[in-house]
């Protein structure tokens, strides 16, 4: 399944790369009155149409115009989203620095990733194994179950109990 498109549909792959052919300044614009950065709004049309031929659903010429504007604006949702929580990171770091004057008090990212390991080497075999994939390889809850040939539920309760017991050590170790 990996690299690999599913596209159900009743239009097909060349209506779709048709519509992003004759739509894609509209798309790009729409996206760039809500962006400032032009390689942000390219990188988010782009990824509009990506989804759509992978997201398996029926698509129909009436559906498309709605569907590639919703999983525009979702995406977008996504981007800010990401934008305020990288915001709110280094807002704290600032004021972090601010606070103690000195970079000592503020963990290093080479200590955090150890802090990070030692508390992932915690965790049992199977925990780990689920927790690293999703992680550091970035893959989603339906393609650990698929690649280890488990349940997505039990992969699902057992990346949550692995991110628990992180969040728990991670919080004693960094007070």
């Amino acid at each position: 399944m990996e690299g690999k498109l599913v596209f159900h549909s009743s239009i097909g792959y060349e209506a779709v790369t048709e519509y992003y052919s004759s739509h894609y300044e509209e798309i790009k614009a729409f996206v760039l009155k809500r962006l400032s950065c032009e390689e942000d709004a390219e990188d988010i049309v782009q990824n509009v149409f990506l989804r759509i031929l992978s997201s398996g659903k029926m698509i129909t010429e009436t559906t498309l115009p709605c569907l590639v504007y919703t999983v525009t604006r979702n995406l977008l949702y996504d981007y800010w989203r990401h934008r305020r929580s990288v915001d709110e990171y280094e807002h704290y770091l600032c004021k972090s620095f601010d606070t103690y004057g000195d970079m000592e008090s503020v963990y290093s990212a080479q200590e955090m990733t150890e802090l990070l390991e030692k508390g992932i080497a915690r965790l049992s075999n199977s925990h780990q194994m689920i927790y690293r994939m999703n992680v550091y390889e970035g893959m989603k809850v339906s393609e650990i179950s698929d690649k280890l040939s488990l349940k997505y539920k039990s992969v699902e309760n057992r990346l949550g109990a692995a991110r628990r017991n992180i969040r728990e050590y991670m919080s004693r170790m960094l007070a």
